[in-house]
């Protein structure tokens, strides 16, 4: 498995697949980089947290729909430990409706089984450096389909957004819209880094994990509402 002698660390993954090819040809992808290194395979959620109790990753690709364990509980269970990784679920997004319950459960994202290695490649690197995960938009469909699952409470939203400021509470409602963080910028007339500052605080006072975290929120207390078509 790859290492790297540059000043950075490279990426450590772990993917988690039922299906022997599908993780080799995932391991063969990221172990061809200079900065990602495969650390671990696993194949399903149970053998996934074993493994990461003795082998750090900061990354894990982790499929849904496994035996023994799937990608929802391991995930859900993940998170909860002290400095967790970042988690990809991966999904065939047309029909895996668990791919939803993941993103709820504290995944940071997910990739569809069939995306190019460019894009999977992007995901590992932005997701590791704690950005923001996937294409906004993509997530924003994702949300619209399984939105019926959702059970908006208005008070209660009033209640948790209370901490934000008015113009922290018009960032988090147009990022869950599915705009860039530039998109954004352009809307309100401010630079991207601002829009940036004011997205951290607002991760920082709901006390959420990422950009995928507060469109779910927004999306759970009816701040944004499904998309009609």
């Amino acid at each position: 498995m790859n290492g790297s002698s540059g000043a950075t660390k490279p990426i450590r993954v772990v993917v988690v697949d039922d299906q022997p090819l599908v993780r080799a040809g995932f391991a063969m992808v990221l172990d061809a980089q200079s900065d990602i290194d495969v650390v671990g395979e696993a194949g399903d959620g149970a053998e996934a947290l074993a493994l990461l109790d003795r082998t750090p990753a900061d990354v894990v690709v982790m499929d849904i729909r496994m035996p023994v364990m799937d990608g929802v509980e391991a995930t859900e269970q993940l998170v909860t430990r002290p400095d967790p990784p970042k988690i990809l679920v991966l999904t065939t997004f047309d029909t895996d409706e668990d791919a939803f319950a993941a993103l709820q459960a504290g995944a940071s994202g997910f990739l569809i089984k069939n995306v190019p290695p460019e894009e999977f490649l992007a995901a590992i690197r932005v997701v590791a450096a704690g950005d923001s995960v996937v294409a906004p938009r993509v997530t924003r469909r994702l949300l619209d389909r399984f939105a019926g699952q959702l059970n908006p409470a208005p008070q209660q939203a009033d209640d948790r957004l209370a901490v934000l400021t008015e113009r922290e509470r018009e960032v988090l409602e147009l990022v869950a819209q599915g705009l860039s963080n530039s998109e954004v910028a352009a809307r309100l007339y401010v630079a991207e880094t601002t829009v940036k500052t004011h997205l951290g605080r607002i991760l920082t006072k709901l006390e959420l994990r990422d950009r995928v975290q507060a469109v779910v929120l927004a999306y759970e207390v009816g701040l944004v509402r499904p998309s009609s078509g």
